[in-house]
């Protein structure tokens, strides 16, 4: 079983917007939300699934909107917490950002994706390129006759529209890697994974089917291709976008599909191998009680000396209660951001194997804060280009299409830091 109805409501839980799909639940039901929500927040006991009588309430918050599904029966919560997320994503594309202002001012539109979005409490057409071909922004006059339904509303390949065409054929690959670290006082690695994320750019004519290969070391060992000089990567928790065939990938992990136009996320995945830190912060903190707090931080890039980090933020907390900052770097800019009680240290370029420093002078007040202050960790953000963390590889890319057009893929290589933290003493 799935939704009964979907609401949309305001801050304050007044409905702006609904959709009876079954109804099976009154649609006054929802008038028990807002004050059930209230009174388990109160209580500190919030959850994502609320329940009045023999009626349940599946929500989401977003900006200053509240998304509910209702339902009688025992719904499928993955799917209806899904459904929800993918509205979220599709009126965000429709009104690029989605609040209460832009709900009341496309009322229309609304309603007709609401329509086609759920059918009898199921999801249906949730790709948000296929509703911009028959549900558009400008007012629609009625022409008698000659009203149809998209083929791709009815087509076994309900994310690609037929009849596309393009004078250059490319495709544009990225690789994007993130790496999550959190190393503690005495310099342990406490938690290591990368995140990776494999994006398409389609500019391809037709209904082209499409071969990735990656160094993948399940593949490699089916192929007999592991060992020696090939090296591969264990990839976990692989997630596909719906174009994938996952029967060829379980069979014999060839990722083969037929893409959506445009942009899209075409698979992501995880590993949970020990990475060695790319950028290494040392930091001593000395406090000088009643007048002053000195601070050093040195950061060195242990990546390849080929490589560069580019757009390097290091954040570097400070006392609540510190103030006239004084700063001396050997490369980049250093800034004070007392609304953070943080020392921003940017700098620009970044090349492996290099060491920078930078010291900060602080003077704090003569009474001293009573209470004992914990001490956040020192933050880092960079990317480095044409570089992956993991060693994944795109192999080859083919693109076979009926008409027989040479296509050129090209592949771009990111590693980034995604949750990136090391504690201080």
């Amino acid at each position: 079983m799935s939704a009964s109805a979907v609401f949309i409501l305001d801050v304050k839980g007044k409905p702006l917007i609904s959709r009876n799909y079954k109804g099976d639940v009154a649609m006054s039901e929802i008038e028990h939300f807002m004050p059930l929500l209230m009174q388990r927040e109160e209580e500190g006991a919030l959850a994502p699934l609320l329940s009045h009588g023999r009626v349940h309430f599946l929500w989401i918050k977003h900006s200053n909107l509240y998304l509910v599904a209702t339902t009688l029966k025992n719904a499928n919560a993955s799917l209806v917490y899904s459904f929800l997320y993918k509205t979220v994503e599709v009126f965000s594309e429709y009104f690029k950002e989605l609040e209460e202002e832009s709900i009341r001012d496309n009322f229309v539109i609304v309603y007709e994706l609401l329509d086609e979005l759920m059918d009898f409490g199921f999801p249906q057409t949730t790709d948000s390129k296929i509703l911009q071909e028959y549900i558009t922004q400008q007012g629609n006059k009625l022409e008698t006759g000659k009203s149809r339904v998209p083929p791709t509303v009815t087509n076994a390949v309900s994310w690609r529209s037929e009849g596309i065409k393009y004078k250059k054929n490319e495709v544009f690959i990225d690789v994007i890697e993130s790496v999550n670290l959190l190393v503690n006082a005495n310099g342990s690695v406490l938690l290591s994974e990368i995140v990776g994320t494999i994006k398409l750019k389609v500019f391809l004519s037709g209904m082209p089917e499409l071969r990735l290969g990656l160094n993948d070391r399940v593949l490699f060992e089916l192929t007999g291709l592991s060992g020696g000089k090939n090296k591969s990567v264990e990839l976990e928790d692989v997630k596909f976008h719906q174009c994938v065939r996952l029967s060829r990938f379980d069979n014999d992990r060839t990722i083969s599909f037929i893409p959506p136009d445009g942009d899209f996320e075409l698979m992501s995945y995880r590993l949970s191998t020990q990475v060695k830190p790319l950028i290494w912060i040392e930091s001593v903190i000395e406090k000088f009680s009643h007048s002053r707090v000195e601070i050093m931080v040195k950061a060195k890039g242990q990546f390849k000396k080929q490589s560069v980090a580019n757009g390097v933020e290091i954040s570097v907390p400070v006392p609540s209660d510190a103030d006239s900052p004084r700063f001396k770097t050997s490369v980049g800019s250093a800034k004070y951001v007392p609304e953070k009680n943080v020392v921003i240290w940017n700098i620009k370029s970044f090349p492996g194997g290099k060491e920078y420093l930078m010291r900060a002078h602080f003077g704090l007040p003569s009474v001293e804060k009573e209470e004992v202050e914990g001490r956040p960790p020192i933050g880092v953000k960079f990317e480095i280009p044409y570089f992956t963390v993991s060693g994944i590889q795109v192999r080859y890319m083919k693109i076979i299409e009926k008409s027989g057009y040479q296509a050129l893929p090209w592949v771009r290589y990111i590693t980034q830091s995604g949750d990136y933290q090391l504690r201080t003493s």
